[in-house]
Parts: structure tokens; C-alpha cells; sequence
């Protein structure tokens, strides 16, 4: 296979749309030549220019130096013809996504270039096995699969495919590093890596919302303050379109064979075919004027009158966070071992919800709400039983907002808002450990680079603990008595043995 550091190393582009001039702008600055080739007329000129014109700004803000803006777009050529792609070391096709198209592509280009040229796709959604399938040497064909933007976005997936030749990959794995990316490597299944991993933080948010848990604005809140991810659930799914994120949430349901972990929301689809994709229509779950979202204030804190809060002592560590929020706020705090009969009832339950709680400690359910634990440094979510007072719930509102933290309100739900999110990433970043389909480094870079996760999957399991996160899955598994919670081995034998999610197979 080609040495991807050599100096002349020549790189075929094949669709010279926004993914292509991407591709191509990121390798002439990596000192790549580069053939522009695109079956429409002209095309390929216009992408050429249009990648000059982006070196050139880059050059004029200061971000690359002129000298090497003007050399990187002395390395950009343009293919007039598909054989002019003779004598490139790796050819990348960029076009649509069409499994037949794609195979006759590399058909005709293995007639053109040597035996010794890579041949890579870009797909983000077809199987590189299938594409290679086409092919007399199947051996030479991996996948190579960048993220939009992609000059900004610094990571790229590289997938073997079943017949795929080791030494193809490496090639691959060393020019994306040339490129100034982070090659992270998978085998070839649905999703590979950033769109497997990416399945949980939408479909459990759009499964909670379908609940009637809560309502999208306070759903997106909670994610964004109490865990630290830069977007809610519905603000992305507004970003990048319903008529984009249903099919691949349905495609990849369908490519594991209905696995439950992937398993889409009716709400998505219902929402798609009212035309309601999200800020390219003007609105989803969110109004856009002018691009950007109606302002949705939260609702106002409630004034509630001076009654004592009893919090749970079950939980040593978050009880002792519970009463220094509210002592530091001259909030009155319950110390006794039993609530007394005037005061609200705060139970800490992992896994499980407020009705679960207040029955297992033997509490008044119409005095009794439910704190989350687990995320108690930002954004606070407290959760309410079916039999909860609305004046207990009041006044423990208006207690933990009282040094003007967020506090969000929402109905019972095993595992809360947060917990139930974040358990579900962790175990599906645990899956794809299991499977062998990454490395967990390369899991946690990919998820973190592609998809901007506060942390990786199993960094995330890691800070929660993994015999946290098995306790939230359990206790979900026992309620829905659904599938779709149950934890994966991998996640359960490192739980057991006390070991970081990060631990690989001796």
C-alpha cells in the first residue's frame, strides 16, 4: 500500500461538493497533491477556487502563514476526466449516497489506477463490505469517513472492512494524521463509531419526552446544565433536520435488526411528516427568525411558605451535599431521623423514581419529592410523585432555587432526566467495546471529537462510576421491564471487578 508520508503523494477527490473541497482543503495544507474529479461539467473547477479562495482568507486572518497558503493551492489540480486519475497513490470519493453508484465507481476506477492505489469511501452510512464487494480486490477499499465541517471537525473514522487488507487501513490511519485529523479506526458495522454511539443521547431523550416527563425546553435544560453536553436533544435535532436524523435513527434500528437500544421515537416521525424538520423550515421543536430560536424562559420560581425539608440520609455523600445547598441558603432542614409531620420529604433515588422511593423509605407520597444525586454541582432536577402535594412541591422548589441555581420540575420517571441519558450513552459506548468494533480510547476520541460529548462514553462511566451507572440500568431494566435497559457485559464485568470502562481484554 502507498507510505502516506512520502513526499509527492497524490490524492484523487472523487464529488467536489462541501464534503470533497473538505477533504481536499485539509490535504493540500497537509502537503498532499490533490486531483479534483466530479461528473458535472465545471464542478470540479469551481470547488478548486473555492478551496483557493478559503486557503487565501485563512491566509488573510492570520490563521496559516501566506507562503503556505499559496503553495498548498499550487498542489490543487483538477481531473477532467476519470482516467486522469491514473498514478494517484489513494483515490477518496465523496458522492452521493447510493450503494450502486458507489460500486460502479470503483469498478471503473480499478481499471484506471494501480494495484497498489487505495481506494477509500467517505460513506457515513453504507457498508464498506458491500461497497468493496464490487470489486476484484476488495482487499484495497476502506472506509474514510470525515465529519462536516471538515477542516473543523478533527477526527476521522477509518473502517476495515471484512475482506479489507490491515495494510490498506494503516495507510489510511497515517495520512489522516498527515491531514492534521485524529484517525480513530473501526470495523465495519452500522454507524461505525460517532453514529452508533450517538443513537442513545436522542432516542432515550425523545423516549423521555414521549413519556410526558417533561416538555422539550426543560428536557434540553437539564442535559445542557445538569450534564454538561453543549446542545439539548431537541436544539440538535432542530440543527441538523428531522429530515436527516429519522432515516439514519431508523436505518441504524433496522441495520441491528430491531436491536431496543436503537430503538426511533413516533415522535420524530410524526413531526418529520408535518414538515416540521427544524431551523431549515423555521421550525421544529423550536420557532427560528432569521435562524435563530424563540427564547423559551423557564418557568418562574414559586412562592412557597418557610416549611422544614427532611432529605433522606440514605444517601450519605448526596445528603450531605443536599443540606449544605439549603444551610447555605437559610433554607430550615428536617434533622431528624424520621421527617416530622410538617415537613417536605426529599428522597436521592438512583435507578429509581420518586413513587419507588418514598414507598421503599415508608414516606408520605403527597409530601414527597425526589432530588437527583448524581448531578447536583449545576443545574438541579427535582422530580414530583403522581400523589405529590402541589404545595410540597412548591416549597421544595422555592428551597433548592433559593441561592439562584436552576432548579427544573419534572413528573416521576425512573432515573430522572439526566441519569437515564447519560447511563444510556455509557452502556452503548460499552457495546461497541464488547463487540470489538474500537479500541475504548478510540471510542471515548471519536465520540468526544465527533459528536462534542463533555467527555467520551467511558470516561463518562467513569466519572459516574461504573457500579453507578450498572445500579441506574438495573433499576430502569426492573421498571420497563424492556430490553433496551439491559447493561452490557462489558460494562457489568468491569462494574464487578472495580476496573475503569477504559480496561481492555489482556
Amino acid at each position: 500500500m502507498f507510505d502516506a508520508n512520502r513526499e509527492g503523494l497524490t490524492l484523487g477527490v472523487v464529488g467536489t461538493g462541501l464534503m470533497g473541497r473538505g477533504i481536499a482543503q485539509i490535504a493540500v495544507q497537509g502537503g498532499v497533491t490533490v486531483r479534483l474529479f466530479d461528473s458535472r461539467a465545471g464542478a470540479a473547477a469551481e470547488a478548486r477556487d473555492a478551496v483557493a479562495d478559503m486557503l487565501a482568507k485563512l491566509a488573510a486572518k492570520g490563521k496559516i502563514d501566506a507562503a503556505a497558503a499559496q503553495a498548498a493551492t499550487a498542489r490543487l489540480t483538477v481531473a477532467d476526466s476519470l482516467p486522469d486519475l491514473a498514478g494517484c497513490d489513494v483515490v477518496v470519493e465523496a458522492i452521493v449516497e447510493n450503494l450502486d453508484a458507489k460500486r460502479a465507481l470503483f469498478r471503473d476506477l480499478e481499471d484506471i489506477v494501480g494495484d497498489d492505489c487505495v481506494l477509500a469511501t467517505n460513506t457515513s452510512s453504507l457498508s464498506v463490505t458491500a461497497i468493496a464487494a464490487a470489486c476484484r480486490r476488495p482487499e484495497r477499499v476502506g472506509g474514510f469517513h470525515f465529519f462536516s465541517p471538515v477542516p473543523l471537525m478533527k477526527v476521522v473514522e477509518i473502517i476495515d472492512g471484512v475482506r479489507g487488507d490491515r495494510a490498506a487501513g494503516d495507510s489510511l490511519v497515517a495520512l489522516a494524521r498527515r491531514m492534521g485529523h485524529t484517525p480513530v479506526r473501526a470495523a465495519d458495522t452500522p454507524g461505525f463509531i460517532v453514529n452508533h454511539a450517538g443513537r442513545a443521547y436522542l432516542t432515550e431523550a425523545l423516549r423521555v419526552l414521549g413519556e410526558g416527563v417533561t416538555d422539550f425546553a426543560t428536557l434540553d435544560r437539564i442535559l445542557r446544565g445538569a450534564a454538561d453536553f453543549r446542545m439539548g436533544p431537541c436544539e440538535l435535532l432542530d440543527l441538523t433536520g428531522l429530515d436527516v436524523s429519522h432515516p439514519v435513527m431508523e436505518s441504524i434500528y433496522d441495520q441491528y435488526y430491531q436491536e431496543p437500544r436503537y430503538r426511533p421515537s413516533p415522535i420524530t416521525r410524526q413531526r418529520l411528516a408535518a414538515g416540521l424538520l427544524g431551523r431549515k423550515s423555521g421550525r421544529g421543536f423550536y420557532t427560528y427568525s432569521d435562524g435563530r430560536a424563540e427564547v423559551i424562559a423557564p418557568p418562574e420560581v414559586p412562592t412557597a411558605p418557610t416549611t422544614p425539608l427532611w432529605i433522606s440520609p440514605r444517601n450519605a455523600e448526596a445528603h450531605a451535599t443536599a443540606v449544605a445547598l439549603l444551610d447555605a441558603h437559610g433554607v430550615i432542614v428536617d434533622r431528624g431521623r424520621r421527617p416530622a409531620d410538617n415537613s417536605v420529604c426529599i428522597v436521592l433515588p438512583v435507578g429509581s423514581d420518586a413513587t419507588g422511593a418514598a414507598l421503599a423509605e415508608g414516606l408520605d407520597p403527597a409530601r414527597t419529592l425526589a432530588l437527583d444525586p448524581l448531578f447536583l454541582g449545576g443545574h438541579l432536577t427535582l422530580m414530583t410523585n403522581p400523589l405529590t402535594a402541589a404545595a410540597a412541591r412548591d416549597v421544595a422548589w422555592a428551597a433548592f432555587a433559593a441561592g439562584g441555581k436552576p432548579v427544573s420540575v419534572i413528573r416521576d420517571s425512573a432515573g430522572f432526566v439526566a441519569q437515564r441519558v447519560v447511563a444510556m450513552i455509557v452502556n452503548i459506548g460499552c457495546d461497541i467495546a464488547q463487540q470489538r468494533i474500537a479500541t475504548p480510547e478510540d471510542i471515548d476520541a471519536a465520540v468526544k471529537l465527533g459528536l462534542g460529548y463533555p467527555r467520551g462514553p467511558l470516561a463518562m462511566g467513569d466519572a459516574l462510576g461504573a457500579k453507578t451507572v450498572l445500579a441506574i440500568l438495573d433499576g430502569l431494566h426492573d421498571f420497563y421491564r424492556d430490553p433496551r435497559y439491559r447493561p452490557s457485559p462489558w460494562l457489568v464485568r468491569r462494574a464487578r471487578l472495580g476496573v475503569s470502562l477504559l480496561t481492555p481484554e489482556n
